[in-house]
């Protein structure tokens, strides 16, 4: 540290920290969680059959989940994960996110080497990172540029000197820093910054983004960096850490210091540049992981006949709003810079309707579904639009799925149930019928118990269970 420094900040005492934190969370598995292949015939002393509060018999999974796992229809399974922070998978927060377990298992076990993967909702990449690892082509697609952005750079492998030498050049300016260094025009303006943000919070973060823009080194390399200051985005905002809605709740009486964001920034790159090299060590360079732009899950721009797999988990009716919940992570990254409705508009799932459009009762022609339209309708007329919408853009998503797979492929979809003004929407089941209506066949459909939640929602309206849905043209 030289005298100069604005902030008594000490590497070495974030270094320290850095360095516990590491030894609580190395115990994950003894090969870094990514076991790729298991020999014939060992025994799978990971799975086990367990009996649930209800007396349902549920087959429990701890860990990487084999391959030949035996499925029946309507098996229940728990999941139990380890590796959701594994590699670049915990490079940033993401609600209602795949555990990697899940995807890396469909994955091996229904595409071979150097197929092609493909992810409607790819979210936040987990897909499209297990696929890479395991030396599969994919494409993720997603509406949302903040997704776009980070599903890239977790799915990017950098060079390691390159890392290394970028980070000690950030660290040491880091170190150096003082607010005279940051002008008005480094700072971005977006709505109501002044309230999500204190003053000095707001003169560290953007010394961070314009210290990380002028480093002499990639895009690809920088792009990484940028994804890290993203991250402690929220965490040194005035804003609620735990809800996926932005929004400052005073009784929280949450405390932002002056340097904090400077702090948990040298914090974040410590933790993540080494899991950014493990992750680049593993991939293999001629595999790649692609994220198209100005493409839909409703309007694939591939040729037919195109992909050997296609493996997602798409939003729910009424669930998560992804542009309010990464708002202020857009706005500091340059993604948005005023009213989100429009971005809202096209998510599927949305709640931005228009009243014009919930005027009257729709059906969307599957009578199960059709009937609690109905009830929502009578109770909400908008949250009844909202449900129809979300399975009508569904079945646009099953349609050009159904094309864009080869024949003979399967379409893996991973969703569960939610309320929608107090009654139950099932989405899987709709889904299913949709499915078979575009002319997919029903291979198979089993249920994964879900026993985390990272995000906070009201008790009643949390989904406890997954179901997987293996569809096949």
């Amino acid at each position: 540290m030289t005298e100069s420094s604005f902030y008594p900040i000490s590497l070495d005492e974030i270094e320290t920290k850095v360095a516990r934190k590491n030894g609580r969370r190395n115990g994950w598995s003894s090969n870094g969680g990514y076991q790729f292949s298991l020999p014939l015939g060992q025994c799978l002393d990971n799975v086990k059959e367990i009996v649930n509060e209800f007396g349902e018999r549920i087959t429990r999974v701890d860990g990487d989940i084999p391959a030949d796992l035996s499925v029946n229809d309507g098996d229940r399974f728990l999941f139990i994960s380890y590796d959701q922070s594994a590699l670049t998978h915990g490079l940033h927060r993401y609600p209602a996110k795949f555990f990697p377990e899940l995807p890396r298992w469909l994955v091996k076990r229904y595409s071979n080497e150097n197929d092609l993967v493909l992810d409607p909702f790819s979210g936040s990449g987990t897909t499209n990172i297990e696929a890479l690892l395991l030396r599969r082509h994919s494409v993720g697609i997603d509406v949302d540029p903040f997704s776009r952005f980070l599903s890239k750079v977790k799915a990017t492998p950098l060079d390691e000197s390159e890392l290394k030498s970028t980070q000690e050049r950030l660290l040491r300016f880091m170190v150096n820093y003082q607010p005279s260094k940051v002008f008005e025009s480094d700072i971005p303006c977006f709505p109501y910054r002044d309230n999500w943000f204190n003053r000095e919070i707001i003169l560290e973060v953007a010394y961070l983004k314009k210290t990380i823009e002028a480093l002499d080194a990639s895009n690809d390399v920088k792009d990484f960096f940028k994804i890290c200051l993203s991250s402690i985005i929220r965490a040194v905002s005035n804003a609620d850490d735990n809800c996926t809605r932005t929004v400052i709740r005073k009784k929280l009486n949450k405390r932002v210091y002056p340097s904090d964001a400077l702090k948990r920034f040298a914090e974040v790159v410590l933790f993540n540049v080494p899991k950014m090299i493990e992750f680049s060590q593993r991939c293999l360079r001629n595999v790649a992981a692609i994220f198209p732009e100005d493409m839909d899950a409703r309007s694939i721009r591939y040729e037919e006949e195109n992909f050997d797999l296609a493996v997602t988990s798409p939003p729910y009716a009424n669930a998560v709003d992804y542009p309010r919940t990464h708002q202020l992570e857009s706005y500091w990254s340059g993604l948005a810079n005023g009213s989100l409705t429009p971005l809202k508009k096209k998510h599927v799932g949305t709640e931005s309707v228009s009243s014009n459009e919930y005027k009257q009762l729709h059906k969307i022609g599957i009578d199960d579904a059709d009937i609690v339209i109905s009830e929502i309708f009578e109770k909400d007329p908008r949250r009844a639009y909202i449900a129809f919408k979300y399975l009508d853009d569904m079945r646009k998503n099953l349609t050009e799925a159904y094309r864009v797979l080869k024949t003979g492929a399967r379409y893996i979809i991973v969703v569960g149930n939610n309320r929608i003004r107090g009654e139950l929407f099932e989405n899987w089941k709709y889904i299913m019928e949709l499915a078979k209506g575009v002319g997919f066949e029903l291979e198979t459909y089993f249920a994964s118990e879900i026993i985390k939640y990272f995000i906070k929602v009201p008790r009643e309206e949390r989904i406890n269970t997954d179901w997987i849905l293996v569809l096949r043209k």
